[in-house]
């Protein structure tokens, strides 16, 4: 979300990562890109394990039925997915990108149409995440909606136009991120689902979740999300290539059906338009609202974003809330009893796993790498190491470095190691050193003249550039461009670095960080935040409360440190009233009927608000709608509001 009164209320982190160019770049001569160092590094892991892995090519083409061509486009005719954006991906692994990566980027371009078995299909390749369809009685029944309106409309109809046209029967959301439900609109119009009845069937918290994640953090977290899904970085050999947990993420508009079927117990059992389904809630683990389900007359088995194709992330580089590996492990383990049975699961990313040894083995393996991670870190951190040591010195068992289906596409080994230590003892590693360390552009300019200056600094850095050390060229250059960020040198010598780097990387996540932080340096931050009214769909299903708590959290508390304020928000047709007081920095507010003694009493409609929250409306707009009214001081109001910083989110990351 993005902020009151043009930017008070931070964006949902997912929706900026939407924000992908959706067009091929032609090709390049990649190999005079990569340093011989990066050569020999992918050339390494090309022989290191049989890449060609047939049994997983085998598995993301079985019951393919057809393949979409051409883009679509939102209502402005704006390109919001081009099915040909990465036709480049072929044959072998150029230089530019870890053949490792390279095998998950050939085995997420098989998009399309596919049957999982009698009376389960899939959508793949659509959006960054699958929608299922699932025969009923009367009609499908949908198992996630994709991120977009856009695209999930398009999958519909693809659908339609090779199984016949069926009406949707149910949605099922399986879990409350954005890529899961945010095409909800694009399947069945909010009118038609109540009309008709539909059920829409979430896991307990969803609704919270769904619409609360990334309110107070928004604008940060989507900052960094660009870096994250690399959404800034061109389509071919040397940018985006994939993102792990598939190709991209769709950029149109967002909106959300609020279930009114809620799945509250730890096991539930329904019948959804003649389908017998077992839900499992697995809350907190790859999201804080989710759960799996078994289907057990059609012998199959969803298992939501808990299980996958790639190692996951404890921590999203993005930014959230550390996940919880042992809670992780251990609804895996519940999965391997859960699951029994079934001759097919089937994930809302990648493509399914079929036999039931295969499917043992799969689900053990993605347990056991989760407990391994928690287990060793652990130890590790009872024995004194650090977060950084400790990923610096853990391999896995030969067995867990061997199985293709749990390399870190996604989440890496190293960064989820970091988030177990953080789980449990926080940022602070004991070193008294480090408990009020200088902030970092005070301590670059103290190591930049402890070097003798920026120039022998970056001197240093083209050394450890031409040895292969490039970690280490980073490292020096981070401080040559905190203490002088417009070095051009050293962000030039920097953005190579984070090229080479980018190159070797097996994780999507690291390659897109590390190719953005290039790009950036080269470029600038991007001109423009996000555009905002692509969520009013969703927006609008969204607790006032979060807007209010994202509010209290933009007060300029400085600016406001002496101030008394109060202002009253009454929402004209929802009957709701709110009393806001600015007391000692910090902004208050409850549910309340207004205050007499208010400074202002601002009453609105829900819908002007979202529009002040989307930046559609702004002062004059307020003064002058008549979906407005304001009794008392209107200077009292603008003061209040002149007290709420907008953040852009467009603030520098690799410079200062």
């Amino acid at each position: 979300m993005t902020h009151l009164l043009r930017s008070t209320i931070p964006t949902l982190t997912a929706i900026l990562a939407l924000t992908a160019c959706s067009r091929a770049t032609p090709p390049v001569d990649e190999a005079s890109k990569a340093s011989a160092s990066v050569q020999q590094a992918n050339a390494a892991v090309a022989k290191a394990a049989d890449l060609s892995d047939p049994p997983s090519f085998a598995d993301a083409q079985r019951g393919f039925i057809a393949a979409p061509t051409g883009q679509v486009k939102d209502a402005d005719g704006k390109v919001v997915w081009d099915f040909s954006a990465f036709a480049f991906i072929k044959g072998p692994a150029p230089a530019t990108v870890n053949p490792s990566l390279w095998r998950q980027a050939l085995l997420n371009n098989h998009v399309g149409l596919f049957k999982v078995r009698d009376g389960i299909w899939q959508l793949r390749g659509f959006d960054l995440a699958n929608i299922t369809l699932i025969q009923g009685k009367t009609g499908w029944i949908v198992v996630d909606t994709a991120t977009a309106r856009e695209t999930s409309a398009a999958a519909l109809a693809f659908a339609r136009q090779h199984l016949g046209n069926q009406p949707v029967s149910a949605v099922v959301f399986t879990h409350s991120h954005v890529d899961h439900f945010g095409g909800a609109l694009g399947v069945i119009s909010a009118e038609e689902a109540k009309q008709r009845q539909v059920p829409v069937v979430a896991p307990a918290g969803f609704m919270e979740e769904a619409t609360s994640e990334n309110v107070l953090m928004g604008t940060a977290m989507g900052r960094r999300s660009i870096y994250m899904y690399g959404n800034r970085l061109p389509r071919n050999a040397e940018g985006l290539v994939d993102n792990g947990l598939g190709k991209a993420v769709a950029y149109g508009r967002v909106g959300l059906l609020p279930p009114t079927v809620v799945v509250d117990k730890p096991e539930q059992e329904m019948m959804l338009d003649g389908v017998r389904f077992v839900f499992h809630n697995v809350p907190g683990s790859e999201a804080p609202s989710e759960f799996t389900f078994s289907l057990p007359d059609l012998k199959a088995f969803c298992g939501a974003e808990l299980m996958g194709q790639t190692l996951h992330n404890l921590y999203t580089l993005r930014g959230a809330k550390v996940r919880d590996a042992l809670k992780w492990a251990g609804y895996l383990d519940a999965a391997l009893d859960q699951s029994a049975g079934a001759e097919v699961v089937f994930n809302q990313h990648h493509w399914p796993v079929w036999g039931a040894d295969h499917i043992r083995t799969s689900i053990e393996r993605q347990r056991d790498i989760y407990r391994y991670i928690h287990d060793q870190t652990v130890r590790l951190m009872n024995a004194g190491l650090t977060g950084p040591e400790i990923a610096e010195t853990l391999e896995l068992p030969k067995a867990l470095q061997d199985e293709l289906t749990i390399r870190g596409y996604y989440g890496t080994v190293r960064h989820n190691i970091k988030a177990v230590y953080q789980h449990y003892l926080g940022w602070y590693d004991a070193n008294p050193a480090n408990l009020d360390p200088l902030p970092p552009v005070d301590a670059a300019k103290r190591y930049v003249a402890l070097a003798g200056g920026v120039d022998k600094l970056v001197a240093s850095a083209q050394r450890a550039y031409d040895a292969g050390d490039y970690r280490w060229a980073a490292e020096l250059l981070k401080h040559a461009v905190y203490a002088e960020p417009s070095n051009q040198p050293a962000k030039a010598l920097m953005a190579q670095s984070f090229e080479q780097m980018g190159y070797m990387a097996e994780s999507s996540a690291w390659r897109n960080a590390y190719l953005t932080g290039a790009l950036e340096l080269r470029q600038g931050p991007p001109d423009k935040g996000i555009a905002r009214d692509a969520l009013l769909d969703m927006l609008q299903h969204t607790p006032i409360e979060r807007f209010l708590e994202a509010m209290s959290a933009s007060l300029n508390g400085p600016k406001a440190g002496d101030t008394r304020l109060s202002v009253n928000l009454v929402f004209s047709e929802l009957g709701e009233s709110y009393v806001l007081r600015i007391d000692n920095g910090v902004l208050h507010f409850k549910k309340a009927p207004p205050a007499t003694d208010a400074n202002a009493t601002l009453t609105l409609t829900k819908a002007f608000f979202l529009r002040m929250v989307t930046g559609g409306a702004g002062a004059k707009d307020l003064l002058l709608s008549d979906q407005t009214k304001i009794d008392g001081s209107k200077l009292d109001l603008g003061r209040f509001f002149a007290l709420i910083e907008k953040a852009p989110g467009t603030f520098p990351i690799v410079t200062r």
